[in-house]
């Protein structure tokens, strides 16, 4: 009798079990990094919610969405950053799970499962996992959007029309690229004969309603803040750097999706000698409209994103890799064939799980490892929660009121701001960009002016103090990082900007 992997059998008894298991194992896995790992938000989610406070209908940081639903995940977890993190998986499971019912409808069932793990392989690199933002919610709402409008095209079924056109107008309210993504659907219908016959009917001026009112307060919101302005060209003599810049931002994404041509060619028959009878994963054959589908789908974001980003000379891909890319390991699949022999199913496993869980051990070993060698701080190993704390009540101790608003360095004002009591986030080096507060209501409120000290004294930037000259330093508070190594303490000026009429 010839011996078959559990996991093979699995995929092809129970393949949405195996989804469902790899998914959540990931998500754990990430929950728990977060927990044991992180004492601050990384990237820049903390001024993503500190901006998210004041459910504010547009900012500089982008569409409200992500901005709002960060805020209500913070308070739902009660006060807690780690909500935002829930928040931030749940994006990733819903992801994979609209990729396996869209692959399911391509593929089949089976096959439908090896393009979600292919996939997670590559998200795991090229994409933010807990920083939520834009970025982490536009791949649900972009692989839903697929998924349904696969089965508008495809499958021909009127009642995903609803569903279409909540999640476009979800993905304008979430991501600048939401126009960019949307004319792709765009040019797939009107370039095949099914997508044209979908347009004749009355379900897309439906549709498109319900769109533009989703989006309508956020289009008057830039009209107002006269912020829709294009990007300028770029001339001639430029052209040159914005090719370079471009070939590699698409480096940049090939590196990340390495570990699909690296499982790819191990599945080979090269390394398997022929007298091995490998395991075939089948399908029913793919129908050329479904094949174009998901090739169009896999490139146009891709290669469009790159494109564009490179001409305007954008750091990162437009969109983020983990929208431009989410049907690259379903693309996999399909040209893969009808057949898929699973040879040396062991070294897959390994080689499969490796990827995923890497990038969770590399956070882990940085913040173990790199403050012994000296090397740049680590965002997420400061003390957020002390730091708060220690202001918070240091300012309600000198003035009898409570902190409403925290000025200076950015990156600590919004850890500070991260407090129960929530204060206000004053960015007054550009006041531009927090609306809902000023200079005069800054120093009639009071506040704390926080920066990094840089001497025993305290003594604060020049720049600062020339926004606020009339502040008087107190005496450095130093924290500790959660591995402090061969790094100085973290040392924190600050001043307190008493109310008026205290």
């Amino acid at each position: 009798m010839r011996f078959t992997s559990l996991v093979i059998e699995l995929i092809r008894a129970r393949p949405r079990l195996i989804v469902w298991i790899a998914v959540l194992l990931q998500a754990a896995m990430w929950l728990f990094v977060a927990l044991v790992f992180y004492r601050s938000p990384p990237g820049s989610l903390a001024t993503l919610l500190a901006f998210g406070r004041e459910y504010q209908v547009g900012t500089d940081l982008g569409p409200p969405l992500p901005v709002w639903l960060a805020d209500i995940a913070y308070r739902a977890a009660g006060g807690h950053v780690f909500g935002v993190y829930v928040l931030a998986e749940l994006c990733g499971v819903a992801t994979f799970i609209a990729l396996y019912h869209l692959s399911r409808a391509v593929v089949g069932a089976q096959q439908a499962v090896l393009a979600v793990l292919l996939t997670m392989t590559l998200l795991a690199f090229s994409s933010p996992v807990l920083d939520f933002g834009p970025l982490v919610l536009a791949r649900p709402l972009w692989a839903l959007l697929l998924l349904h409008s696969w089965q508008i095209i495809g499958q021909r079924r009127g009642n995903a029309w609803f569903a279409w056109s909540i999640e476009a107008g979800l993905l304008l309210l979430t991501t600048p690229a939401a126009i960019f993504l949307l004319l792709l659907i765009v040019v797939f219908a009107l370039a095949t004969a099914d997508g044209r016959r979908t347009l004749r009917a009355f379900d897309p001026l439906f549709a498109l309603v319900v769109v533009a009112v989703l989006a309508l307060p956020y289009a008057v919101w830039l009209m107002r803040a006269e912020v829709l302005v294009l990007p300028a060209l770029p001339a001639v003599s430029e052209l040159n750097a914005r090719a370079l810049h471009a070939a590699w931002l698409l480096g940049g994404l090939l590196l990340g999706a390495a570990a699909i041509p690296a499982l790819t060619v191990l599945n080979t028959g090269l390394f398997v000698p022929k007298s091995e009878e490998a395991p075939i994963i089948y399908r029913p054959p793919v129908e050329p409209l479904a094949r174009n589908f998901v090739y169009f789908f896999a490139l146009a974001p891709a290669l469009g994103a790159v494109l564009i980003s490179g001409l305007l000379g954008l750091d990162a891909v437009l969109g983020g890799a983990g929208v431009v890319l989410v049907l690259s390991g379903l693309a996999v699949v399909v040209g893969a064939g009808d057949l898929i022999a699973m040879r040396r199913a062991r070294m897959l496993r390994m080689v499969w799980a490796a990827a995923v869980i890497a990038p969770a051990i590399g956070v882990a070993l940085a913040v173990l490892l790199l403050p012994w060698t000296g090397a740049n701080e680590i965002a997420t190993s400061m003390p957020a929660r002390a730091i708060s704390d220690f202001f918070d009540e240091s300012f309600a101790r000198r003035t009898n009121h409570r902190l409403r608003a925290v000025a200076g360095e950015t990156q600590l004002a919004s850890l500070i701001t991260l407090h129960s009591g929530r204060p206000h986030l004053f960015i007054d080096a550009e006041p531009a960009r927090t609306p809902w507060i000023n200079q005069a209501k800054f120093s009639e409120t009071g506040g704390v002016v926080v920066w990094r000290a840089s001497d025993t004294a305290g003594t604060p930037p020049p720049d600062i103090l020339a926004r606020f000259p009339g502040i008087v330093p107190e005496v450095p508070r130093a924290f500790e990082w959660l591995v402090t190594g061969r790094q100085q303490l973290l040392r924190i000026g600050w001043a307190i900007v008493r109310p008026k009429g205290t």
